[in-house]
C-alpha cells in the first residue's frame, strides 16, 4: 500500500505510523513544511516528499519554491490550486498556482492539486498548458467533471481519502472513473476513515480506504492493491 498525501512534519512521532506501508507521500504546503519533507524523507526510507505552497499559504516567497523543487528527493510539486471558501484572494491564489504550474513542466514533475469550491476554475486553468501529469487530491468534483479531467493535456488520477469510507456519493463517482486512475490517500492528520473517525488520522490507514475501493470495485484486497500501487507507481515514478 502507498498512501500518496500525509502530512507529517508536526505530527511524526516513530515509524510506527508507516509501519506496513511501501511509501507515504509527503505533501507540502508552505516552503518550511517542504523543507521539513525533505528532511523526514533523508531520516524515513519509506517518506517520499513533495514540495509546494498550499493556496492558504500565499504569504510565503513563491521565489524560493524553485530550489527545493530541483532537489532530486522531491518527486512532486503541490499541494497547489485553489481554495474559494471565505475571504480569500483569488487573483494571489491563480498566481502562485500558475507558477508551481509552470515548474511542473520546468521540471517535469507531477503535481498534486488542491482544489476545494473551485474544482471548475482549476480545469479552466489547466486546459491551457499541456506535458503535464498530476492528481486531484481528495477529488470532490462528481461525476460531471471527470470526463473534462481525463480530457485534460497529460496524465490525470483522482485522490480518495478516508471521507469515501462515510460519504455514499463518493461511492458512485468511484465507480465511474477508470480504475487505472485512482488513488489511495489519507490526508492525514484530517479525514480519519471509519472506524476511527473523529480522531487523528494516520498513514497506515490508508488500508480502510483501499478496503473500500475494493468493496466498491468488487473486487480482492489483493488485486485492489496491486492496481492502485501501480497508478501510484506510474505517475510519481516511484
Amino acid at each position: 500500500m502507498i498512501d500518496t498525501h500525509a502530512h507529517l512534519d508536526s505530527t511524526f512521532c516513530d515509524i510506527s505510523r508507516v509501519v506496513g506501508l511501501k511509501a507515504v507521500i509527503l505533501a507540502g504546503s508552505n516552503i518550511e513544511n517542504s523543507k521539513n519533507n525533505l528532511l523526514l524523507a533523508k531520516k524515513y526510507s519509506q517518506i517520499l516528499p513533495v514540495v509546494g505552497i498550499h493556496p492558504q499559504e500565499i504569504n510565503d516567497d513563491i521565489n524560493l519554491l524553485e530550489e527545493l523543487v530541483k532537489n532530486p528527493d522531491s518527486i512532486a510539486i503541490g499541494e497547489c490550486g485553489l481554495e474559494f471558501v471565505g475571504e480569500v484572494d483569488k487573483e494571489r491564489q491563480e498566481i502562485y498556482f500558475r507558477k508551481q504550474v509552470e515548474l511542473a513542466q520546468k521540471y517535469r514533475k507531477p503535481l498534486i492539486i488542491h482544489a476545494r469550491k473551485a474544482v471548475d476554475e482549476v480545469i479552466e486553468i489547466m486546459a491551457e498548458y499541456k506535458n503535464l501529469s498530476g492528481v486531484f487530491h481528495c477529488y470532490s468534483g462528481g461525476k460531471k467533471r471527470i470526463k473534462k479531467i481525463l480530457d485534460l493535456l497529460g496524465e490525470w488520477y483522482f485522490g480518495f481519502d478516508g471521507n469515501l469510507t462515510y460519504e455514499v456519493g463518493l461511492e458512485e463517482v468511484v465507480k465511474i472513473i477508470p480504475r487505472e486512475r485512482i488513488l489511495a490517500e489519507t490526508d492525514s492528520p484530517l479525514l480519519t476513515p471509519e472506524p476511527f473517525r473523529g480522531q487523528e488520522n494516520r498513514p497506515v490507514y490508508v488500508k480502510y480506504v483501499y478496503q473500500k475501493i475494493a468493496d466498491i470495485w468488487g473486487e480482492s484486497f489483493e488485486k485492489t492493491e496491486e492496481i492502485i500501487d501501480a497508478n501510484a507507481k506510474r505517475l510519481f515514478k516511484i
